[in-house]
């Protein structure tokens, strides 16, 4: 039989990422947590996986900069990483507390006095809280997941976890309340990742549904410009407009090189045809003729789908 595909995620278990990673590629793959973003990384490079699924960006609170820094590979840690495809989970928050078999009363909102939850939650939950539990003091955890764990063994009256309803099951708490995430379709990216020189993975990216996508293409291109230069950015945007590329999204981080110098991180499409690879290393090599550190971070099919 062939051996199953071995997948990191950001752990621990019960994490959204774990719930990304099930849905991404089935409970058959050998599903393996990482404590942090740089693990993930590392444990693609080192070909400890064969793939990995990431947080990169959610509808409501933005990008997530621990991927962005890791995928600028500013000490050239994870050459060989590559974006191969993403995952788009809808994300329901749920307000968690622990079970308590010595009282027929389930605790109430009022009775909470402190609430964990990971950092990105705050402000994908900000309507509930400012509405039902404000100046409750908020504590930040490494994940949500680990926030449900937390409450399930913490004897202090008063805790709760922001955390979903997958790992309310894992860590045997009670939902006290269900969809408390401001807007319905509150929706995080995730990346998944390849070693491009592992012949594990040379077949394009299936995911759990085992069908190759039929929308476009989408490209992450990262590059640097001479700041000096007027209009240096502006030229090098231009570049994807006259290649055809959509520009789908643009993200900055610092360089690290000297203060107020910026990575940009552009993410273009387009539609599936015969010559897309030829189109981007066309786009690629007059890029590189007019920007710094220009480089192509993966390719892959995309997979968002927006109603009409």
């Amino acid at each position: 039989m062939e051996e199953p595909p071995r997948i990191a995620f950001l752990g621990p278990t019960a994490s959204f990422s774990h719930q990304a990673a099930i849905e991404s590629f089935g409970t058959s793959a050998k599903l393996l947590p990482c404590v942090s973003f740089a693990d993930v990384f590392a444990a693609v490079q080192q070909e400890n996986v064969d793939y990995a699924v990431i947080p990169f960006e959610n509808s409501t609170n933005g990008s997530v900069v621990q991927t962005l820094d890791l995928l600028a590979d500013r000490d050239h840690l994870y050459k060989d990483t590559r974006v191969c495809g993403e995952y788009y989970l809808t994300v329901h928050h749920c307000l968690l507390v622990r079970k308590d078999t010595s009282s027929p009363e389930r605790p109430s909102r009022k009775s909470i006095t402190k609430l964990y939850t990971h950092p990105q939650v705050w402000g994908q939950c900000e309507l509930f809280l400012s509405e039902n539990l404000k100046g409750v003091e908020r504590q930040d955890v490494s994940s949500t997941s680990k926030a449900a764990e937390i409450i399930s063994t913490e004897t202090t009256e008063g805790s709760a976890a922001i955390a979903s309803r997958f790992a309310a099951e894992h860590h045997g708490v009670d939902v006290l309340e269900a969809d408390i995430e401001d807007k319905l379709d509150n929706t995080t990216r995730f990346l998944i990742l390849r070693n491009v020189q592992s012949g594990r993975t040379s077949q394009p990216f299936v995911g759990n549904s085992g069908a190759i996508s039929t929308t476009g293409n989408k490209t992450l291109i990262l590059f640097m410009v001479n700041h000096d230069s007027p209009g240096a950015l502006a030229d090098a945007l231009l570049v994807f407009k006259t290649h055809g590329m959509n520009l789908t999204s643009i993200n900055t981080r610092p360089s690290r090189k000297r203060p107020w110098h910026y990575i940009f991180f552009v993410e273009c499409g387009c539609t599936p045809a015969a010559d897309d690879r030829q189109v981007m290393e066309g786009l690629l090599g007059r890029l590189r003729e007019i920007v710094e550190d220009c480089r192509e971070l993966g390719t892959w099919k995309d997979q968002l789908h927006i109603p009409s």
